[in-house]
């Protein structure tokens, strides 16, 4: 069983078989072979839409589909009894009985190819891999439970810097590292790759330790580490570093992670071509300590501990974990707000691996984006003090990129584009909406963003407590508003830096409502006391209420129900999803 459908086609519609493959389907002429058949036949009963479903086994509990999602029927005729199309999946036993044809036009064609491709998703059997997942020989190990071990004691004896500070624990600190050492070198022979950086890494714990525990410095390990140089599919990578990780641990504790590459081919080319990005490194959980038992889906480099910062070539992103974590949340966001899907989406949120390579492609594009366009400041903005909102455009406009380059990706029959897009748009609206609290939350804040201006141009329904999309028109307008924010990016090329920060405010504030107290808002509306203008941009930066755009009741209302679920991915793997 394939990532995509496998599909025997039988019928004599002109273009289906080309169609499908266009939508990432694996059309073969051996039915014996096919997920799912596409055949010629007899029209029984039609429900209210039209068409005959089957539910067959294993649709209990699954997100309700929308077999009509981007069809127009307006351009389908009815087909006679005996000129219907019945597609049925080979193992589940479902099947769909379509009495439509398209007609000569092209659009009609479109909408037709479609309704199969929606049916076939449908019928075809939902992958749940990964979720079932064979544990890694190297987790396996001796070596790697009693360094594990080793590790989760040591974290004990050390306070937030990454010290040992108590004599009293020098001992018992020393004869834990001896065991980390021993791990390392139990488990480099089977990670020849990685040779050079683990000698380094057991010099910088010898060295820790000689030097009486103080604070920890890795520098030379850490720069000897170049993951990225190797990105091969399922290589295997271990880290032993004082490091603290985002958005999850603070402190500089020793961790200890095994993880893989994820890099398919497909992911390869993008690279190759118009997506390259050298720094990228897509990965995966085998096993980890405390600190990943947490939010934190990123390995970066910089939050080792070390003496200085070097410029880095790296960058890791655990898609396992963001595949986990969105499949989970957005199953039941779905639930929630009564979300009708379309079927190729309610696949990706059953799959697990083709949603971890999804967002690698996502993140493929997301990343190189922070270096590309018209940019009116340094994209590395971590280090500047700023307004939160002005890091939730950026994030979003490398987003929206994404999703960009997804549509484009997509009229070219890239077999995962479509699937960025779902990803982007339901991540954005339920997950990063609602994760977190609401200080300076500027993940949050592109999200509310996204749906709010969603909402007000007509693709995107509260209605009679159901949420529903126009998915044939919501590109569009995800599109304009990545338009939006790469204009105020074009115009503030030529713009000082609070006239900038002004007009970011203003592209925001008139799709979300600001806080009553705002004085941003009260700048807007003419009173030009309320912000102290004529001082340094730090006035403008401290006036930015912590919560300066509030959720809206609908987002209230969901995070209230939500809440469990969102908490309930801390920690969250393809094993646990």
């Amino acid at each position: 069983m394939g990532i995509f459908p496998t599909v025997s086609v039988r019928t004599t519609t002109p273009g289906l078989r080309e169609a499908l493959a266009h939508r990432g389907c694996v059309v073969t002429d051996a039915p014996e072979l096919a997920d799912v058949l596409v055949e010629a036949g007899q029209a029984a009963e039609t429900n209210r839409d039209g068409i005959t479903v089957s539910s067959g086994s294993g649709s209990d509990g699954e997100p309700a589909e929308d077999l009509f999602a981007r069809v127009d029927r307006a351009l389908l005729t009815p087909a006679s009894p005996s000129e219907g199309l019945v597609v049925t999946g080979s193992a589940t036993g479902r099947s769909v009985t379509l009495p439509f044809a398209p007609t000569a036009d092209d659009a009609s064609a479109r909408s037709f190819a479609e309704l199969v491709h929606n049916a076939v998703c449908h019928v075809a059997v939902r992958p749940t891999r990964r979720q079932a997942v064979t544990v890694h020989p190297l987790v396996q190990t001796a070596a790697w439970a009693d360094l594990k071990a080793a590790v989760t004691d040591l974290r004990d004896l050390q306070i937030a810097d990454g010290s040992v500070p108590e004599p009293g624990d020098h001992a018992r600190a020393a004869a834990l590292v001896g065991r980390v050492v021993t791990g390392i070198e139990a488990l480099a022979p089977s990670l020849t790759h990685d040779a050079d950086y683990l000698e380094a890494l057991v010099k910088d714990f010898g060295r820790w330790a000689d030097g009486g525990f103080e604070v920890p410095d890795f520098y030379d390990s850490i720069v000897a580490f170049a993951p990225a140089q190797h990105r091969v599919d399922g290589l295997p990578h271990l880290v032993v570093f004082p490091m603290y990780t985002q958005n999850g641990n603070p402190n500089r504790q020793v961790e200890a992670v095994l993880l893989e590459v994820i890099w398919p081919e497909f992911i390869a080319d993008l690279e190759a071509g118009d997506y390259s990005n050298k720094l990228f490194l897509p990965i995966r959980f085998l096993d980890f300590t405390a600190g990943y038992d947490t939010n934190s889906a990123v390995l970066f480099p910089e939050t080792v501990a070390m003496r200085e910062v070097p410029a880095f070539t790296w960058g890791g992103i655990f898609a396992d974990r963001e595949a986990a974590r969105f499949r989970r949340v957005v199953t039941e966001a779905a639930a929630v707000t009564r979300l009708t899907l379309p079927p190729d989406a309610a696949r990706l949120i059953a799959d697990q691996e083709l949603a971890e390579r999804t967002f690698v492609m996502w993140d493929l594009i997301h990343d190189r984006t922070h270096m590309h366009g018209d940019l009116p400041f340094d994209p590395f903005m971590i280090k500047q003090r700023m307004p939160y909102f002005l890091y939730s455009l950026e994030e979003l406009r490398c987003d929206l990129t994404a999703f960009r380059e997804a549509v484009a990706l997509e009229a070219d029959g890239h077999p995962y584009a479509r699937s960025v897009q779902y990803a982007v748009l339901f991540d954005r609206i339920f997950r990063f909406a609602i994760t977190g609290d609401r200080t300076r939350n500027y993940d949050g804040l592109g999200g509310q963003l996204l749906f709010a201006w969603l909402h007000q141009r007509g693709v995107l329904h509260w209605t009679d407590n159901r949420l529903s999309i126009d998915w044939a028109d919501v590109a569009e307008p995800v599109l304009e508003l990545g338009r939006a924010v790469e204009e105020l990016y074009w115009r503030s090329i030529d713009r000082p830096k609070m006239a900038h920060w002004l007009a970011a405010y203003a592209l925001i504030s008139s799709v979300l409502t600001p806080h009553p107290l705002s004085a941003w808002a009260r700048n807007q509306a003419g009173d030009l006391s309320a912000l102290p203008l004529d001082g340094p941009p730090k006035g403008l930066t401290d006036a930015v209420l912590p919560d300066e755009f509030p959720l809206s009741m609908f987002y209230e209302a969901l995070s209230k129900k939500m809440k469990g679920v969102i908490e309930s991915t801390a920690g969250i793997t393809a094993a646990s999803a």
